[in-house]
C-alpha cells in the first residue's frame, strides 16, 4: 500500500463498466483509508514507516520508562509501547494525517511533536522532572541521558568527571539509577556499571593503574570518592 485513489467505479460483478477519479472526494473518507493503508503497512513492517528520529525515539523511551516504573505524582504517563501505537492510530496518528494520501507524506510528520502531543502540560513538566534529558555530573558538565539503549537509562561520562560522588545518578525521584558508562580520557568504556561505590572501591584500583599509564597527565587518585572531578588535564602547581 503506497496511497489512497479516490475513483468512482461502475462495475458488472467483475467487470469495470466505468471508471473515473472523484474531484472532491470527502475528506474523512480518505483520511480513514489512509489510515487503514497505515495499519496494514504497519501489521507488515513495523513502526520503522514512521519518520522516527534520536530526538523522538528518546522522548517516547523516557515516557515508556515512567509507564513501566509506574512513576506517577499525580499524572499519568501513556503506554506507548510498540503494540499499543500499532493497535492504537486513530487515537494518536490520525490527527495528525489530514490532507495526507500517500505514505512519503509520513516524512512531513515532526514525531517529537506528535508524541508530545499525548501528554498534558501536567505530564510534560513532570517528565521533565522525573526523566530528565540531561543530568548534571559533579564536574558540573550538563551530560545527555540515553534512554533508547534498551531497559536501564544510560549516562556515558568520564571517569574523572564522577570523582568526589558517593552515589550511583539516579532519576524518577531517586527510584530508577543510571547505568554508567564510564569513560577513558578518550572517550572510551572502561567500565559498565550501576554501583559506582562499589566501583570504587573495588575495580576502579585495576582501572587506575592501567589508565595511569596510558594517560599519565591525567589525575588518578587514591580515593576517588574525597578526590575533585575533573573535566580535563591535572594542572601542575607551580613551586616558588
Amino acid at each position: 500500500v503506497s496511497g489512497v485513489l479516490s475513483r468512482r467505479q461502475k462495475r458488472l460483478w467483475s467487470l469495470i463498466l466505468s471508471d473515473a477519479p472523484i474531484q472532491n472526494p470527502d475528506k474523512e473518507m480518505v483520511l480513514e483509508a489512509f489510515i487503514s493503508g497505515i495499519r496494514q503497512t504497519v501489521r507488515q513492517n513495523g513502526l520503522a514507516v514512521l519518520p522516527w528520529d534520536k530526538a523522538s525515539d528518546n522522548l517516547r523511551a523516557r515516557i515508556n520508562l515512567l509507564h513501566r516504573a509506574g512513576v506517577s505524582e499525580g499524572v499519568e504517563f501513556p503506554d506507548l509501547s510498540d503494540e499499543w501505537l500499532a493497535d492504537n492510530l486513530e487515537e494518536w496518528l490520525k490527527p495528525w494525517c489530514a490532507g495526507m494520501t500517500r505514505l512519503e507524506h509520513l516524512k512531513r510528520l515532526d514525531m517529537k511533536a506528535v508524541i508530545t502531543g499525548l501528554l498534558s502540560w501536567q505530564s510534560r513538566e513532570a517528565l521533565d522532572r522525573l526523566a530528565p534529558t540531561h543530568f548534571t555530573v559533579p564536574s558540573g558538565s550538563s551530560i545527555a541521558i540515553d534512554y533508547t539503549a534498551g531497559g536501564q537509562p544510560v549516562l556515558a561520562v568520564r571517569l574523572q568527571e564522577m570523582f568526589g560522588s558517593a552515589t550511583t545518578p539516579s532519576i524518577a525521584g531517586g527510584r530508577v539509577p543510571l547505568l554508567l558508562h564510564l569513560l577513558s580520557p578518550a572517550g572510551r568504556p572502561v567500565q559498565v556499571t550501576s554501583d559506582l561505590v562499589g566501583f570504587w572501591v573495588s575495580s576502579y584500583h585495576m582501572v587506575k593503574k592501567e589508565m595511569k599509564g596510558r594517560y599519565p597527565r591525567h589525575h588518578w587518585p587514591d580515593d576517588p570518592m574525597e578526590a575533585e572531578p575533573a573535566r580535563g588535564i591535572r594542572r601542575r602547581k607551580i613551586e616558588d
